[in-house]
């Protein structure tokens, strides 16, 4: 079977939202730092464009998780595969994520890093598919939510292709 893939957010639009939210988030923590924390792999790209706009001081720390491996429904076990390298006390913690789903694995992530003591803790999704959460996981900031597609792009992939793509695309699967 092969793949296309047909571009749903083109790249301009996305940065204006980003640009949009970054505002948001600066206003949000006036006066504060902002710790970011990226969800590996697929965050990186939009962690790193929100980054760039944020007004307020700015630390990272990076940690992967996994419920999908090489399929393209989650798996609804959540495994950590990277843990952060910095403890969390006392800091205003943002959790950027590429995409939200089920819930399950943010839901997780939140639960375990708000043990950790931080300050505060907030949730940054780029993609939200609201229709599809099996677990309520609430979302500060949102960019786009969008219809249960399979999207690749903007660091989101299917079996590790496409993150590269600039803009955010829906992968239609073709018979040979």
């Amino acid at each position: 079977m092969r793949e296309k893939v047909r571009i749903f957010l083109p790249e301009e639009q996305i940065n204006e939202r980003i640009a949009e939210i970054a505002k948001q988030i600066s206003s949000d923590y006036a006066g504060r730092s902002v710790h970011l924390i990226c969800v590996l792999k697929g965050s990186v790209f939009f962690m790193c464009e929100l980054a760039k706009r944020i007004t307020v001081p700015v630390s990272m720390d990076f940690m992967s998780v996994s419920s999908y491996g090489s399929d393209t429904k989650s798996s609804g076990v959540v495994r950590i595969v990277k843990d952060l390298d910095e403890p969390l006390d006392g800091k205003d913690v943002l959790i950027i994520e590429d995409i939200i789903d089920s819930g399950r694995t943010l839901s997780y992530l939140i639960e375990i890093l708000g043990k950790r003591n931080p300050r505060s803790l907030r949730l940054c999704t780029l993609l939200d598919k609201p229709e599809r959460r099996v677990t309520d996981v609430a979302v500060d900031y949102t960019c786009f939510n969008i219809p249960d597609e399979f999207v690749v792009g903007y660091g989101l992939d299917y079996a590790q292709r496409y993150r590269n793509l600039p803009f955010i695309g829906i992968v239609e699967f073709l018979e040979d």
